[in-house]
């Protein structure tokens, strides 16, 4: 297994996974919230069409993650995979899809023999999750836009060997900064953001034991800075920050493999 961000912040959040031999991998991406076109020019990136998609799977239905997912699953002709709940809510903004696909947000389900983990979070959206991918010889956890941490999340993201974990905001920053108030409870409350504290506490929490990669994603441009998530995150697993990796907005992370 290998993954690499396209994207992540409130602008738009994009994660590509091949699972398998790399001739004919497995191709899933996780969410979609850049417009088709723009989408179409970061698989490019990869000398990736579209069509090299195999799947699709929905986090929840706020635009940084589903702004252009219906088109680009008619363009690549791939199945979304998202809850219920969140195909309620996204309907009147995702548009028609090639092909949609419910899922259950307790139940594993699998593609082409990958086993796919939703993980139930809470998330000011209709019924978010968020996924651990296994392949059979690694498992790659993806946690972004939770609010708090759970025994639930916790249990959930045992034995990872690689984990995506939301770092959005600074709590000091995010209290002095500009945003409205409304705005800032939002954020900082239960079913908003994690702030770099509460993502080490989560990473501190969880089974370490296999873990070889953790990335900090979905870094708030205005509210958090880099070096605050790496050292949060490299305090909780007991390594130098730049061991951890960082996923921007504009370039998102290079591959990792697993």
């Amino acid at each position: 297994m290998r993954f690499r961000s396209l994207g992540s912040g409130s602008e738009g959040n994009a994660l590509l996974i091949e699972c398998g031999a790399r001739g004919a991998p497995l191709r899933i991406l996780v969410d979609c919230g850049f417009g088709v076109r723009e989408i179409i020019r970061r698989l490019a990136w990869e000398g990736l069409a579209p069509g090299a998609l195999d799947a699709i799977l929905v986090t929840h239905e706020h635009g940084d993650h589903i702004g252009g997912v219906a088109r680009l699953s008619i363009n690549a002709d791939a199945p979304l995979y998202m809850t219920d709940g969140t195909a309620r809510a996204a309907a009147a903004m995702a548009g028609p899809v090639a092909e949609l696909r419910i899922i259950d947000a307790h139940e594993v389900f699998e593609i082409a023999g990958v086993r796919i983990e939703p993980i139930a979070v809470p998330h000011d959206a209709r019924e978010p999750v968020q996924f651990v991918i296994d392949d059979g010889r690694a498992r790659l956890g993806v946690l972004t836009d939770i609010g708090r941490s759970t025994a639930h999340v916790v249990r959930a993201l045992g034995r990872l060997d690689a984990l995506v974990l939301e770092c959005n905001h600074d709590a000091g920053m995010l209290e002095s900064g500009s945003y409205p108030r409304a705005l800032k409870q939002r954020i900082g409350g239960g079913f908003g953001h994690l702030s770099n504290t509460q993502a080490g506490e989560i990473l501190a929490a969880i089974d370490q034991d296999r873990l070889r990669a953790v990335v900090a994603a979905h870094l708030s441009r205005s509210n958090n800075r880099a070096e605050l998530a790496r050292e949060a995150l490299a305090r909780a697993w007991g390594v130098a920050p730049e061991v951890i990796g960082v996923a921007d907005q504009d370039n998102g992370f290079a591959w990792i493999d697993l």
